[in-house]
């Protein structure tokens, strides 16, 4: 792949993986318009990974504090206590539990129909009538009423849907982040734990991704020519993925989610037109 390309194809990434907009999904239009070579699932998933740097950076506060947690809760079963894994004096373990149970939906669909996902990779068509469903998700979302549900008052019911609603998301042209804050917000949280919620279920999401592709990417990649288009990939969308983080919280505090709708229903059916004209 080109080293100029694999930067775009960053930058594209960076800005879509958590915009409402699919990144996945403008991934597969954009190698498809361009004839990009060498763009695969596992670069797809090593674009994912710089991404995961760029949630890891905003919120390295609660992923601190997360990990922190779960130390002190093995320490506590090793010490023979009996500690309870819903504690509502410890936010941050009611939060690490949820953020499991989530994962455990995300993680069966993934495994059962990873062929499948992989193959509608390659339909632009496809990716096309999934963007409008994605403006709809949107459009609905921005349309309900905040929730009152704060972290001590989650349960898991609201954990498993935001899970298999983020397992269907692997989908491409369906937006794992607006799928995943729409999904949080119809099950009655409040915007601001829905969307950093949806953020912070990204993390096991993606390193779930890149324990199951990640060992493809440098295959057969010794050269040097090789392996930084690969590098410079990651780098730009670990940027541009950070500043999207910046930009979409912006926006879901004014309650702008509906231009997303706008723009994915745009670019859904201007996919599908050029799938039928370039056919």
């Amino acid at each position: 792949m080109d080293l100029l390309y694999a930067i775009l194809l960053g930058i594209l990434q960076g800005l879509t993986e958590f915009l409402p907009i699919s990144s996945s999904g403008h991934l597969v239009i954009a190698q498809d318009i361009f004839n990009i070579q060498g763009a695969d699932l596992a670069f797809d998933v090593m674009l994912h990974l710089g991404t995961l740097v760029a949630v890891l950076i905003y919120y390295w506060q609660d992923v601190l504090n997360l990990i922190s947690e779960f130390f002190i809760l093995i320490g506590d079963f090793i010490k023979g206590k009996r500690p309870k894994l819903l504690d509502y004096s410890r936010p941050y373990r009611i939060l690490m539990v949820m953020m499991i149970i989530a994962t455990i939906p995300t993680a069966i669909i993934g495994l059962v129909f990873n062929d499948l996902f992989s193959r509608l990779f390659e339909t632009a068509d496809f990716v096309g009538y999934a963007l409008i469903v994605t403006g709809i998700l949107l459009w609905i979302a921005n349309g309900i009423v905040s929730g009152r549900k704060d972290i001590k008052h989650m349960t898991a019911g609201d954990a498993v849907t935001v899970g298999l609603i983020q397992g269907l998301a692997i989908t491409p042209g369906i937006s794992r982040s607006g799928s995943t804050i729409f999904a949080g917000l119809i099950r009655g949280l409040n915007r601001e734990l829905a969307t950093r919620f949806s953020f912070l279920l990204s993390i096991p999401a993606i390193l779930g991704a890149v324990v199951v592709e990640g060992k493809d990417v440098f295959e057969g990649a010794s050269a040097l020519h090789e392996v930084m288009p690969v590098l410079a990939g990651f780098v730009a969308a670990a940027v541009s993925g950070y500043l999207a983080i910046r930009f979409l919280i912006s926006v879901l505090q004014k309650r702008k989610l509906n231009y997303f709708s706008y723009y994915c229903w745009a670019v859904g059916i201007l996919s599908i037109l050029y799938t039928w004209f370039a056919a």
